[in-house]
């Protein structure tokens, strides 16, 4: 069962959006693909007018956060969150409910692909931020401009995806997981 408040997300869905689906949005709702619920998230894919665009949807507290990498979404909120939220309310057994793997789960190649795509490099980096490594130290660490960084890691926050996003993400666990040797040298 999902961890999705529906009550919640209809009220938030009316406050962002008017009562009446926007006829952009209507044209969307019901053709997602690749949907799934990620704890308290929906994401799903759908083909729009410049190609397929990554959508997704999710409840903080009382406030909608949505996203999409469409041109018009890079703050979220346009026709495609609307109407993936709609779906979602219209028909929530539609969507597959993805369990996020924990760090401590991976042990195996297997299980990696799960869990990169369940942690975000946000907070990868506030993990390490928490053990004494700042987000600048570990861009420079790893040869990378910190700028670069911020804005792979913003860039992921509007479901766009640098190539690279994997690869940082595997830097960042890797660091995580050796932190201790390096703060006892």
């Amino acid at each position: 069962m999902s961890n999705i408040d529906s009550t919640k997300l209809k009220s938030a869905v009316r406050r962002t959006w008017s009562a009446e689906p926007s006829p952009k949005a209507q044209r969307y709702v019901g053709r997602f693909f690749d949907t799934i619920v990620v704890e308290n998230r929906i994401i799903a894919k759908v083909a729009g007018n410049h190609g397929t665009y990554t959508v997704s949807v999710e409840v903080k507290d009382k406030e909608l956060v949505s996203a999409c990498s469409c041109y018009i979404g890079k703050g979220g909120y346009c026709h495609h969150c609307e109407a993936l939220a709609l779906t979602y309310l219209q028909n929530p057994a539609s969507f597959t409910e993805v369990q996020p793997k924990k760090r401590e789960d991976v042990k195996h190649v297997s299980d990696l692909h799960a869990y990169v795509q369940g942690v975000t490099l946000d907070s990868l980096l506030r993990q390490l931020s928490e053990k004494g490594i700042t987000q600048k130290a570990f861009a420079e660490g790893i040869s990378m401009n910190p700028r670069h960084l911020t804005a792979i890691k913003s860039s992921e926050a509007r479901n766009h995806y640098y190539n690279e996003l994997g690869a940082t993400k595997l830097a960042c666990l890797w660091l995580l997981e050796h932190v201790a040797e390096f703060k006892g040298q």
